[in-house]
């Protein structure tokens, strides 16, 4: 089976939830041989996920019974599902119970609070090694996805699985959402040692989180720069939590401040910090550093993990013994390529084995790499891979009379705004339809967008602006 979960010791707990839900490894076999059962053809199903057990039961199910899960946020906009189930007319959905009046359909079968639904779209042709898909963006509900082959999964958990020395006595915690590539590595790689994972609705900032962490004896975290900050704020290195003893970190980059402070209070108190880094692409992680080196090499993402290789694109020698350029991968957790509609569905394997990030990064003269900067516009915020383009696509959408052009680092996106009669209703609307706090956005009026004679924006001109602002 999938994640090879028959394999492991059938008693022991695979699953535990923060609803009540608590399923051992013959649960979820039992549970996959029931989806099996109801001999659904292969075909594209919408997976509207959460932290729970039934909402990962389903997905282990269709990847297993090769069915072809898309995975994504039961919070997503309802907007923004629409247009996605326009694109890629989904034969199935598996969804919380709560939804099922809103998204209709002949339901089929239930399991741990989520059901299964029949729409009224027929299965089309998909390619044969087509194994899963996500968003490229995660959160703004993008019609370009991420196309995984079947042993893109299975290698990235076996090796990341290998890297963390991971055992059946894990317990992990998977707090980052699971449609959330970072989330859904965390989940595979410990089912694959044939550890339990904790899925966890409640958030960093709610006591339950902690109380429920504690009390189910988690041994491992993952979290994104956002969710250290949040630690951080909350007494985290105060809090008494004698069996967590990994704390991992994805999903963006660190300031050097905040991973001095993560790697000073993991080797003061025992415990080790492991930063990593990855993308959608290569299937979650791709790089590791070696917990005994995070004080040693502050800021670095380490290597790539076993199996894989890391690389610099048009090098650049630095008189330090440095080099710099865009980062590339090899190996076998590379997915398929992009799809932007569901004919891309029957495209074959386009990225072979070889991924070019868009990340500029430094390898340093013990080969450790640091990531410097990002070649394309996209933004990490909280964890979350955010499109400028397609956040810009949605505002004109919406506000057609408008002109808007966004920027930003990885704690903030600039979003510029010619309508100042608007700019109140901006944050709470971007807000909502990427599912990220509204203190991520930042809104500025001005008089116009700067465009060279093209149509071009000329971001160094809004650069200018900002600055003129903060002064």
């Amino acid at each position: 089976m999938f994640l090879n979960v028959d394999k492991h010791d059938q008693n022991k707990t695979a699953i535990k939830d923060d609803s009540g839900f608590n399923l051992t490894y013959a649960d979820v076999c039992r549970t996959i041989d029931e989806f099996k059962a109801l001999n659904i053809p292969r075909s594209v199903v919408f997976c509207l996920c959460e932290n729970s057990a039934g909402s990962l039961i389903g997905y282990l199910a269709f990847e297993n019974n090769k069915q072809v899960p898309l995975l994504l946020s039961a919070g997503l906009d309802e907007g923004l599902r629409h247009n996605l189930e326009f694109m890629y007319t989904p034969s199935y959905y598996w969804i919380p119970e709560r939804k099922e009046q809103e998204i209709k359909g002949e339901k089929l079968y239930s399991a741990y609070g989520f059901v299964l639904l029949k729409t009224e779209y027929d299965p089309y042709p998909i390619n044969p090694k087509l194994s899963m898909l996500l968003t490229t963006s995660g959160s703004t509900g993008s019609p370009k996805l991420v196309r995984h082959k079947y042993g893109n999964l299975e290698a990235n958990a076996e090796n990341v699985a290998k890297v963390f020395s991971w055992t059946e006595n894990e317990i992990g915690i998977c707090d980052l959402p699971m449609n959330y590539t970072m989330g859904l590595n965390v989940i595979n790689s410990h089912l694959y040692a044939g550890a339990s994972v904790l899925m966890v609705k409640a958030n960093l900032m709610d006591p339950d989180f902690w109380e429920f962490i504690k009390i189910n004896e988690g041994s491992s975290f993952c979290g994104v720069p956002f969710s250290y900050e949040i630690m951080r704020r909350i007494g985290f290195d105060k809090m008494d939590l004698p069996k967590l003893h990994t704390l991992a970190e994805g999903g963006g980059k660190l300031t050097d401040k905040m991973f001095k402070w993560i790697a000073s209070y993991a080797k003061n108190s025992g415990k080790r910090f492991c930063a990593t880094f990855g993308t959608s692409e290569t299937s979650a992680r791709m790089a590791f550093l070696d917990p005994s080196l995070a004080m040693e090499k502050i800021g670095s993402i380490g290597k790539a993990i076993p199996n894989g290789e890391l690389f610099l694109l048009d090098e650049v020698a630095g008189e330090d013994g440095s080099t710099t350029g865009e980062l590339g991968y090899r190996g076998p957790n590379v997915t398929m390529g992009y799809a932007l509609c569901r004919d891309d569905l029957l495209k074959d394997d386009e990225f072979c084995g070889e991924y070019h990030t868009g990340d500029i990064a430094k390898r340093d003269a013990d080969g450790y790499y640091y990531i410097i900067g990002r070649k394309g516009r996209f933004l990490k915020l909280f964890g979350l891979r955010v499109s400028l383009d397609e956040t810009e696509r949605i505002l004109k959408t919406q506000y057609p009379s408008s002109d808007f052009v966004c920027t930003g680092d990885d704690r903030h996106m600039n979003v510029f705004c010619t309508n100042e009669a608007i700019k109140d209703e901006i944050v709470p609307f971007i807000s909502a339809k990427t599912n990220i706090h509204n203190s991520a956005f930042h809104v500025l009026w001005v008089d116009r967008i700067p465009r060279n004679e093209y149509g071009k924006v000329r971001f160094a001109e809004l650069e200018d602006y900002l600055i003129d602002k903060k002064h």
